[in-house]
């Protein structure tokens, strides 16, 4: 009796050491979880507009003595790149490839995606930004804008990070069309076959 009882034991211990590091990796990968979430989705950190407001207040009075200044980034999706400038002065407006976003996206989860990463700052009425993007689709673009913005927002205050990092908008998204394979019609798709 005294064997069978040390060799469950001896199992139990085995099993909680398989499973404390696989506990761990999930939870390490937790907030990958936001990276495909909608912007409805992601939680709202507890930093308060008030606070955000001040150091972007702070941010643009610091960069008030120079020239004309802008931040600039990149941001991609599958296929699309846009190449996004932030200033500090002039009228406070969205434009993307020389048209107000709004007009530019039609769909509503569009125009919403495009700006999210604003939005998350609470910042999109206090910057003029002007997006050129190229390639992709209509909704690739948006989450190409809404990479760079992310992007652009951290070269503007570095405190930026934690917050758009944690909702997963600068991350950029590996997901790509698959290659055609010869001999397929697609990258997997084979043709149809008939036996007789």
């Amino acid at each position: 009796m005294a064997e069978k009882k040390t060799t469950k034991k001896i199992t139990a211990k085995k099993e909680e050491a398989v499973k404390a590091p696989i506990v761990e990796m999930v939870e390490e990968l937790k907030p990958v979880s936001t990276l495909f979430a909608t912007p409805e989705e992601v939680e709202v950190d507890d930093m308060d507009a008030d606070d955000i407001s001040k150091e972007i207040a702070q941010s643009i009075k610091d960069s008030a003595g120079k020239p004309d200044r802008y931040f600039e980034a990149i941001g991609r999706r599958k296929t699309a790149v846009a190449r996004i400038r932030l200033y500090t002065k002039g009228d406070k407006e969205f434009i993307v490839n020389d048209q107000d976003y709004t007009k530019y996206f039609q769909t509503v989860e569009d125009r919403e995606s495009a700006v999210a990463s604003m939005k998350k700052m609470k910042c999109l009425d206090k910057f003029r930004i002007t997006v050129i993007v190229k390639g992709g689709g209509h909704r690739a673009q948006a989450e190409a804008i809404r990479h760079g913005t992310a992007r652009v927002l951290v070269d503007f205050n570095a405190n930026f990070r934690k917050r758009l990092r944690k909702a997963g908008f600068l991350t950029r998204d590996p997901r790509m069309r698959e290659r055609k394979k010869f001999g397929l019609r697609r990258a997997r798709r084979a043709p149809q076959w008939a036996k007789r």
